[in-house]
């Protein structure tokens, strides 16, 4: 199992921004065959060092990771409004149980 984790970091962390794109990136659940689990989260703490959502997900293999990052719906309306509403995104990809 692959497990991959992003952490954003929005332009503007408004309540309602944060809650749209949440709502968004859980959106992807059921639309991509590769995606094993999806969990998003965004922070309560707010301090200076967090970011405001973080995304979890898992897949069988690495192939299946390659397979979600080119998906269309990930490639084409996932990923260009994540750049263009966040300021920091750092990730982590590890082998998992």
């Amino acid at each position: 199992m692959i497990t991959h984790i992003v952490f954003f970091k929005l332009a503007e962390p408004t309540a309602d921004n944060i809650g749209r794109t949440k709502e968004l990136l859980e959106s992807m659940a059921g639309k991509i065959p590769q995606l094993q689990y999806l969990e998003v989260g965004a922070d309560i703490i707010r301090s200076e060092r967090s970011y405001d959502l973080a995304l979890t997900t898992k897949f069988a293999s690495m192939d299946d990771l390659q397979a979600y990052q080119v998906h269309p719906y990930h490639a084409g309306t996932i990923i260009p409004h994540m750049k263009a509403v966040s300021s920091s995104v750092v990730a982590v990809d590890y082998q998992s149980a």
